[in-house]
């Protein structure tokens, strides 16, 4: 009997010291020390994406067919260069611009406007600082990032496709920052062949290679889908 209740004691104790369980919120979104921007390098896909903006899943389902991101190394030791290519509606979009290292996050640089290629309108595109997140996917990205329109995590991998244990922790993290919503672009879509290098001081963007500014693109776009109404409702929601 008395080894029976020194047993229980030692399990007790055992049990009081035990970390809280690896499902827990507080382990779930561990920040990611950027140890340098090696480890940032690359070419990634996009796999997942959750967002507190409400009823946005069927809109960017209805003309975002693949998105990937190429991070590459800037001129400057603490900078790299972000080449965000979406596929809307068969054209392919770029946007480049420059972000740089700072207080372990990936701050936007200060955008240099000229009058023949001017950055997208206040509100369009609000480049934000990016923070990394812990995650047990072995080839992902985890970036957090404070939208305008609210909170957003983006999943990025080497991989179009993770595994479901990687896509169900995805949504655990999306749920512990009250992001209800998660959207996986089709992995079977076409992805958008990368554009031919440009200058990396001026955010722009480019439409099939071709450079642009912001109202070009939904000129662009609005023309080819010939529904411009339902396109601009679309946007406008999502800006």
């Amino acid at each position: 009997m008395e080894s029976v209740l020194v047993a229980a004691t030692v399990f007790s104790l055992l049990s009081i010291g035990q970390s809280a369980p690896l499902t827990s919120c507080e382990s779930l979104i561990q920040p990611l020390e950027i140890q340098g921007r090696d480890q940032l390098l690359g070419k990634w896909m996009l796999v997942a994406e959750s967002a507190n903006i409400q009823d946005v899943e069927v809109k960017i389902n209805s003309f975002r067919e693949s998105q990937w991101l190429k991070i590459s190394a800037a001129n400057e030791s603490d900078a790299v260069i972000f080449t965000n290519t979406v596929k809307l509606f068969g054209f392919c979009v770029t946007l480049i611009n420059k972000m740089t290292l700072e207080n372990n996050a990936l701050q936007p640089s200060i955008i240099n406007e000229t009058s023949e290629h001017p950055p997208p309108p206040e509100g369009v595109f609000k480049l934000s600082p990016i923070n990394l997140l812990k995650t047990g996917c072995r080839d992902c990205l985890l970036l957090r990032r404070a939208q305008h329109l609210g909170l957003g995590l983006v999943l990025l991998s080497k991989r179009r496709t993770v595994t479901d244990a990687e896509l169900e922790e995805f949504k655990k993290q999306g749920e512990c920052l009250d992001l209800p919503w998660t959207f996986s672009p089709n992995p079977e879509g076409g992805l958008c062949p990368e554009p031919p290098p440009e200058e990396t001081d001026v955010m722009h963007f480019l439409v099939n290679g071709q450079r642009s500014d912001f109202l070009k693109v939904i000129e662009t776009i609005v023309n080819s889908t010939g529904e411009p109404s339902s396109f601009f409702e679309t946007a406008s929601e999502l800006s």
